[in-house]
């Protein structure tokens, strides 16, 4: 088919939802992401010739970029169309050069979203490609390129090959493990804590200890909790001598950024980063909506950190709720929000990119996971231009004998935004105190002393991880999922229970960076490093610069380095039994993927096991071997026979060792809302949930 007009995109996907709306005198086809890079043999940068690097086409990229060069001789004009970032203007930069294009000249694309309209208007007036954002994206790649290339090979001279150092995941490393020192750090103190219920006629009600004459005091043990209760009278009346009652509003959030669409996706959905990213790309690229709409994009660009929003998506979205919810749920006045510190603020916030797609419309058109995750994008898009949610509340503050004792009660009065988006928040369940007033009376029902003890902080989830890396502003939007990604492969932290948990190799590394590469863990170091490729992309700072600032103080570090890290040996650990095939004593070695069972013969015998948990119970199949935990490539849990490859017995739910009274299938323990159960897998038994 000819064409005057070649464009040129990231992915398949994408070049298909683009071609269908530009028409017949545009071809679209797709450079599948970046088509030169640094080479993966070499350092790559040019240290004295102002660290010029040095690019080649990626390996496997040959046919590609043939395709490419033969559409661009057939087309009259090339348009660059690549995502509207750092990386997407890089990848434009990199094609116009394979294709001899010229960078000053009129072949840059960019949009936001992927509908008829956005995609049209933007080939209305295509720019030169900003070589500002170019240069940004090279010297982030430059630096990390010198930072993994010169501390790596140290690590595998000195520790074990395979292992890998980085900027931003040294630091994500570093607060896992800083965390979890805090953790074995932590001793619990003990306080005790007394929550009573009171009635007014038959209405009875909560309230909590609070101090004496009106003054908070704490309880630190059993002792001070008893004085307390001692000094009550339990049969005479309570005075209630305060009572405020007040209106009270809550706003709702601002619409997504890409940072916190993926912690609340762990949060909500249980989506991992990775996960989360992969299905947004989808949304954003095009979904095939039938008919006559056709492929069409969902959301807008799904990595930004701004929480902007545009007048159009502002006006349409008023309309919706006007016509749907009615004239008291859509905000006259948006709630406003401040962007993170240090945000760009390139690009909207992630929101739909047409509100009037509600999310039942698009039923039977996504799959699961894109339903859950476009629904969650367009609730809180919707609720953030809602009014805010209205609630009555009650402070009542009660004493006798001067023990004080408060009590607080909520009612919604007005749902607002809640009745679109629930943050999460206890704010559906009213918890109205009786009507009490300035000089009433109430009879104690029954005091309730308890004991506890301070916790420690808690691990870092995925969602937590990210926070405290934006916070600290470490890291951009498109660096979270990998790099989360990146130290679970290198098994420097393994997720258990949803926690990151720090491994021995991680401490081995982390130990050696802090101690000889003590900028690349420092926080404001690297924030700072953050700020300067903000600087480069503002124009404000020149890249080379930048690198040099960098390199100089990190070449001193990297050499120092080199005499002084001693040799790590990592010490075998008895397995407590002897190998099968040889007979000599077994051993627990540190892989990269975690720990295993081998012969201390190796490498005369090469027999390898891995490291199992038995749950003590027999396998219900064979009947000799013992059901042991396992877990799949993608870490998923599931069971197996100890005897495995003889018995190829397998469940993804735990067996509990007992037998169905009904069928005699074995039983399994499941999770489900609310706790455990025991159910048969045939469906014809199940117990009680248990918390």
């Amino acid at each position: 088919m000819a064409y005057k007009n070649l464009v040129i995109v990231e992915s398949p996907s994408k070049a298909k939802t683009i071609e269908k709306y530009l028409g017949r005198n545009y071809k679209v086809v797709a450079s599948l992401g970046h088509i030169r890079d640094l080479p993966k043999s070499k350092m790559g940068v040019d240290f004295e010739n102002n660290y010029e690097p040095h690019y080649i086409s990626i390996r496997g990229k040959g046919d590609v970029i043939k395709d490419l060069k033969k559409y661009a001789k057939k087309a009259e004009h090339v348009y660059l169309a690549s995502d509207p970032d750092r990386e997407g203007e890089a990848i434009a930069w990199h094609v116009s050069h394979i294709l001899g294009l010229d960078p000053a000249g009129k072949n840059r694309v960019t949009f936001n979203e992927i509908t008829k309209d956005a995609v049209k208007n933007a080939f209305k007036s295509p720019r030169s490609i900003d070589m500002d954002l170019v240069d940004a994206q090279q010297a982030r790649r430059i630096m990390d390129r010198i930072v993994g290339y010169s501390i790596s090979p140290l690590l595998w001279k000195k520790v074990k090959k395979g292992l890998s150092a980085g900027r931003v995941q040294s630091i994500a490393l570093k607060l896992i493990i800083d965390r979890e020192n805090e953790i074995k750090a932590f001793k619990p103190e003990e306080y005790w804590t007394i929550d009573s219920q009171f009635k007014k006629g038959t209405k009875k009600f909560e309230a909590s200890f609070y101090g004496i004459a009106g003054k908070k005091k704490a309880l630190k043990n059993e002792k001070a909790a008893q004085e307390v209760v001692d000094c009550i009278d339990p049969k005479a009346d309570f005075d209630i001598v305060k009572v405020t009652k007040r209106e009270r509003k809550r706003f709702p959030q601002a619409p997504f950024t890409t940072s916190s669409l993926q912690q609340e996706a762990v949060r909500r959905l249980n989506f991992r980063t990775r996960k989360t990213m992969m299905v947004a790309q989808q949304l954003y690229e095009g979904i095939n909506l039938g008919g006559r709409q056709g492929t069409v994009g969902l959301i807008t660009y799904m990595r930004t950190d701004s929480t902007r929003i545009s007048q159009v998506a502002k006006h349409e979205a008023s309309h919706f709720l006007h016509e749907n919810y009615g004239e008291e749920f859509a905000a006259l006045k948006i709630h406003k929000t401040k962007n993170p510190e240090g945000s760009q603020d390139a690009h909207e916030a992630i929101r739909p990119s047409s509100v009037l797609r509600t999310p039942k419309s698009l039923e039977g058109v996504l799959n699961k996971d894109q339903m859950k995750l476009y629904q969650l994008i367009w609730s809180r898009f919707l609720a953030s231009q809602m009014t805010p949610a209205i609630l009555d509340t009650m402070a009542v503050t009660i004493e006798q004998n001067g023990v004080t004792y408060k009590a607080n009660g909520s009612k919604m009065k007005f749902a607002g935004f809640t009745k679109v988006y629930d943050s999460g928040k206890a704010d559906k369940k009213d918890n109205m105190l009786p009507d009490l007033a300035e000089g009433d009376t109430v009879k104690l029902v029954k005091n309730d002393p308890n004991q506890h003890f301070t916790q420690p902080p808690a691990r870092f989830s995925e969602a937590t991880l990210i926070k405290t890396l934006e916070e600290n502003g470490v890291g951009r939007p498109s660096t979270y999922a990998p790099t989360i990604e990146t130290i679970q492969r290198r098994y420097y932290v393994k997720l258990e229970a949803k926690r990151f948990e720090p491994t021995e190799l991680g401490e081995i590394v982390n130990s050696i960076i802090v101690d000889f590469f003590p900028d690349i863990v420092n926080i404001d170091f690297t924030a700072g490093l953050e700020n300067d490729l903000d600087g480069i992309e503002a124009g404000k700072r020149q890249w080379i610069k930048v690198v040099d600032e960098f390199y100089q103080p990190f070449e001193k570090e990297v050499t120092s380095a080199e005499t002084k890290i001693e040799k790590v040996q990592i010490k075998d650990e008895p397995a407590g039994f002897d190998c099968d095939i040889c007979g000599a004593p077994m051993v627990i070695k540190l892989g990269r993927y975690g720990k295993f069972y081998a012969c201390s013969r190796f490498p005369d015998c090469r027999n390898t096991k891995p490291i199992t948990k038995e749950i003590g119970v027999i396998c219900p199949q064979c009947h000799e071997g013992q059901v042991v935990e396992r877990k799949s490539k993608k870490k998923r849990i599931f069971y197996g026979c100890s005897r495995y490859p003889d018995c190829d017995f397998v469940t993804w739910d735990k067996p509990v060792g007992r037998d169905c009274p009904k069928d005699g299938h074995y039983l399994v323990e499941k999770k489900v809302k609310g706790g455990k159960q025991v159910v048969c897998p045939n469906g014809d038994y199940e117990e009680p949930v248990q918390k």
